[in-house]
């Protein structure tokens, strides 16, 4: 197979480039790149930046305000976007709750909420985790009573990320409790957060920060009209939504603009008076870490020239392998700048995080290593565990 890139590729690589590297405001850049933390303001700032660019949902149809990119036009932007380094379009919205509306929901619901996801009008938060049901999400217990034109809804969601800012949850809910299998009986509903019933409470994260939150539902009233698709047909359009979400979820971009980071700031950094990128232990593990990313961008690019030949939103078996290796190498990056940083890292906390404004008391760019390398254990976890991804492998690739 020819993976390499031809010359309309490359032009269309240099344009995303020039850009990202004059759009992206300055402020925004550098607090990226030192790895501090991007708030609210400044994702909405940069999406509404994309979507006046017409580049803030690519991968979306055409129809619906995308691009009309086929799977390589579309690496090449995410992988440039991480390499800038710029934020990513709200997740939740853009990547996981849109497609399944523009694929699944009304035209009412496609009029009403496709044009405000694109320009971030509403920050939507995910309802899928459940206090027992993570890894074995079809188990979830929330559930959703028909009366009327409503649904009540009364349980529990948990590890939803940032709903301290989300105007609207989309949910996976249990409608039909006496369902045979577990995977049925679910339904998809789109729920308003500022309906009565509903307390948002944050958990605190390991790195001190409020990244994620439970969510509880008390006699929520949801209209029917929120309900996406069919009744009790809500495991199905949830396995389309991860399908998407597990696009690109390696993330190679990203450790490629880590691992420059790492070079450039070991450079800087003496050890024995000497650079510390030019000792041998150091050396060692950052080139082992940078052949694996090599290996991973292969088995990505693989990947993506095949996408055209799957059905959509029916993620490849191969999506696993880079989802385990992609997580691993993502930590070891973190692993390697807690090495160049050493204990400066570890006085400091961020006032927009925690409430403090103790500083650090090395360089700037030294303060939110740690916290970050505590934060990325969890990227083996998200998006489905590594334990699971084995599972999938096994099951789907060597047939055991």
């Amino acid at each position: 197979m020819d993976l390499s890139y031809t010359d309309d590729k490359k032009a269309f690589r240099a344009e995303v480039r020039a850009f990202f590297d004059n759009a992206l405001p300055g402020d925004i850049r550098e607090r990226m790149v030192d790895g501090h933390h991007i708030g609210k303001d400044d994702i909405v700032r940069w999406q509404r930046i994309l979507n006046e660019k017409g580049w803030a949902v690519p991968h979306w149809p055409v129809e619906h305000g995308g691009t009309g990119w086929g799977p390589m036009q579309l690496y090449i932007f995410n992988e440039e976007m991480q390499r800038t380094p710029a934020p990513s379009p709200l997740q939740f919205g853009v990547y996981m709750v849109g497609p399944v509306i523009y694929t699944f929901g009304s035209a009412a619901q496609k009029a009403r909420f496709l044009p405000r996801i694109a320009n971030i009008d509403d920050w939507w938060c995910q309802g899928f985790s459940e206090p027992g049901s993570g890894s074995d999400l079809a188990s979830l217990r929330t559930s959703a009573v028909r009366d009327g034109d409503h649904y009540v809804v009364n349980g529990q969601k948990t590890w939803t990320t940032l709903a301290q800012y989300a105007d609207w949850i989309f949910c996976l809910v249990r409608t039909d409790p006496q369902a045979e299998k577990k995977q049925t009986g679910i339904s998809f509903l789109l729920i308003d957060m500022a309906t009565p019933g509903i307390t948002v409470r944050p958990i605190q994260t390991l790195d001190g920060g409020r990244e994620v939150n439970e969510v509880f539902f008390d006699d929520v009233r949801v209209p029917v009209e929120n309900l996406v698709g069919e009744e009790n047909r809500g495991w199905d359009y949830a396995k389309f939504l991860l399908g998407n979400e597990r696009t690109g979820i390696a993330r190679v971009g990203v450790s490629k603009q880590r691992l420059q980071r790492i070079r450039e700031l070991a450079a800087d950094t003496t050890e024995n008076d000497r650079p510390l990128i030019e000792a041998p232990w150091f050396r060692d593990k950052l080139t082992a870490v940078e052949i694996e990313l090599k290996a991973l961008e292969i088995t990505q690019l693989r990947v993506v020239a095949a996408e055209a030949k799957r059905e959509k939103g029916k993620p490849d078996p191969a999506s696993s392998i880079l989802k385990i290796k992609g997580s691993q190498i993502q930590q070891a990056t973190t692993e390697l700048l807690m090495d160049v940083v050493g204990p400066l890292a570890l006085p400091y906390q961020e006032e927009e995080i925690d409430g403090s404004n103790e500083l650090p008391v090395g360089p700037d760019w030294a303060g939110p290593a740690a916290p970050t390398y505590f934060n990325w254990r969890k990227i083996s976890i998200y998006g489905g565990s590594n334990e699971i991804q084995k599972n999938i492998i096994a099951k789907a690739i060597l047939g055991l």
